[in-house]
């Protein structure tokens, strides 16, 4: 990777941190510049604005990251519905970055930034669709394969499934615990158990 692009993504990285700890709009690019210790003109070398630095986080590194992350939680020959249930439960207890505190990144973007710009709003839009598609996805390949119930509507269901994982974020926000986080696992396992 060459020096200009390390820098881009370092930049992208540290913002990404501050924002998921303090939130979107009370961070200032000049605390960007102080955690990254790059100089105001490296700043808007690669960004011609805060907000383009906020699309680029969410185009390049929360839709980068998300498949990965969700793609890696499924295991060969896995039933379809254990790997959902792996997917969420690998969010929720297993991925050190996510904190209980601060909930989740998306969901927090969107809750600050989706009714007043357009822009994010899209670009949220399509990293929350990305989900639901791989998610989705995953429901048809099993009803396909007779390991899911042929009267699921997995476009309903993973709705209801990511409206539930939402939910639990800001609970675990708002108590400072994961103990929600085991109860939404062990509820979301019996409702996944009722699509066979």
């Amino acid at each position: 990777m060459k020096k200009a692009a390390a820098t881009r993504l370092m930049i992208l990285e540290k913002a990404f941190e501050l924002i998921y700890t303090k939130g979107y709009q009370t961070t200032s690019i000049d605390e960007i510049i102080a955690t990254t210790q790059v100089t105001k003109g490296a700043f808007f070398y690669h960004f011609k604005s805060k907000d383009e630095m906020g699309l680029a986080i969410i185009n390049e590194l929360m839709k980068t990251g998300m498949v990965h992350d969700y793609l890696q939680a499924g295991k060969e020959n896995e039933h379809p519905l254990d790997t959902i249930y792996r997917i969420f439960k690998t969010l929720l207890l297993g991925n050190n970055f996510l904190k209980v505190a601060y909930g989740c990144p998306a969901g927090n973007f969107t809750q600050e930034m989706a009714p007043w710009n357009e822009s994010f709003r899209v670009a949220l839009a399509g990293l929350v669709d990305q989900l639901l598609q791989l998610l989705t996805d995953i429901l048809k390949k099993g009803k396909k394969a007779g390991l899911v119930n042929s009267k699921v509507h997995p476009e309903q269901a993973v709705l209801m499934i990511m409206s539930g994982y939402w939910g639990i974020r800001n609970f675990g926000k708002l108590y400072n615990s994961n103990d929600c986080y085991k109860s939404y696992l062990r509820e979301l396992k019996n409702y996944l158990h009722s699509l066979r």
